[in-house]
């Protein structure tokens, strides 16, 4: 169960430190004046938010080799790495709308005050609109993370041995669902790990 675990820890951490950098760049080109580059990542997440992740996981692990002219060189033959790019993908798209609503939540004054200070857009966006929307998305981003613990079990449909696959090879040999209970105390163990944390964070960048 162990080694179950540490799949599932493994690909959290993955998938959150990779996803959330990507979903601030797509953050920043949903918001910007190019309208093209604006229409372009509203369809990848309207795509990526509007189909189930366990299809996208299929998708990325079976369909990518089968994809017209490129899918040759698109083959992800590694299980993990397949399901880390789905995950990673789709999480993405639901970073950046989290930021895009903190973004639109600071307060315009905030900008004009940066303007009389004479800060560059630059320094304006960075110092100044980038801490306050991440406070903004900080409760947001913490129930996000607490999802993405329990979404990890979806790995098991391309053959991955996480938490809960582990448990039910162990529950199907002993025919004891006492291994059902130590999985969900391990669950439970991550995500109030998780609340913890980002209540920290919370006051940390409270003002």
């Amino acid at each position: 169960m162990a080694v179950g675990c540490l799949l599932t820890l493994k690909l959290f951490i993955i998938t959150i430190v990779l996803s959330m950098p990507l979903g601030l760049v797509l953050t920043f080109l949903y918001t910007s004046k190019n309208k093209a580059l604006n229409k372009v990542v509203a369809f990848y997440i309207l795509i990526m938010r509007g189909t189930p992740l366990l299809l996208q996981i299929f998708f990325v692990y079976f369909g990518l080799p089968y994809t017209p002219i490129i899918g040759k060189y698109l083959t992800i033959s590694d299980r993990f790495t397949a399901g880390a790019v789905a995950f990673i993908l789709n999480y993405a798209a639901y970073f950046a709308e989290i930021f895009r609503g903190g973004l639109l939540s600071v307060d315009k004054g905030q900008y004009e005050a940066a303007k009389v200070l004479g800060l560059t857009d630059m320094q304006t966006r960075f110092k100044i609109v980038l801490p306050q929307m991440f406070r903004i998305s900080l409760p947001a981003v913490s129930n996000e993370a607490i999802i993405l613990i329990k979404d990890t079990a979806l790995i098991t449909a391309i053959g991955l041995s996480d938490l809960l696959k582990v448990t039910k090879t162990i529950v199907n040999k002993t025919t004891n669902i006492s291994a059902f209970l130590v999985a969900a105390i391990f669950y439970l163990i991550m995500s109030y790990v998780l609340t913890i944390v980002f209540r920290l964070l919370e006051k940390k960048f409270a003002f």
